[in-house]
């Protein structure tokens, strides 16, 4: 059986993206595209991790994850921030609040990602990723 994930991400092309590399990746991937809808899927799916965006039209992924932490059933979810964010002060607010990993939406975020579930135990084998040339950057 698949391990699954959930992605809270408010850009429909990002979460496709990712979704895509997660499912070549042997995931089953939820895609949630606002803070209040990944809470209501976290809760009732008990994904084995979540992927966070911070920048969602409802709330932000800081509060997302505050309140994943908060909820007893929801406390142990490991939660990755995948995010613009990269000032130091973001990056020690996500950890602070719980996040297992901050990784910055750069060049090398799908390798960072894929490395982190990995190494998690959730993607087995070998790791897959996307080949993109030299003008790729996150949307």
């Amino acid at each position: 059986m698949n391990k699954s994930i959930l992605v809270i991400e408010d850009s429909p092309t990002q979460a496709l993206s990712l979704q895509a590399l997660l499912e070549a990746n042997g995931l089953h991937v939820t895609v949630a595209y606002t803070g209040a809808d990944g809470l209501t899927l976290a809760r009732n799916l008990l994904p084995e991790a979540v992927v966070l965006d911070i920048q969602l039209p409802d709330m932000d992924g800081f509060q997302v994850c505050q309140q994943l932490k908060n909820w007893p059933e929801t406390a142990e979810l490991p939660v990755i921030m995948l995010t613009q964010h990269d000032e130091h002060t973001a990056v020690v607010q996500g950890l602070q609040l719980g996040a297992l990993e901050y990784i910055p939406k750069d060049a090398f975020a799908n390798s960072v990602l894929v490395g982190t579930l990995s190494q998690m135990g959730l993607i087995t084998g070998p790791a897959v990723l996307p080949q993109f040339d030299d003008e790729w950057t996150w949307v």
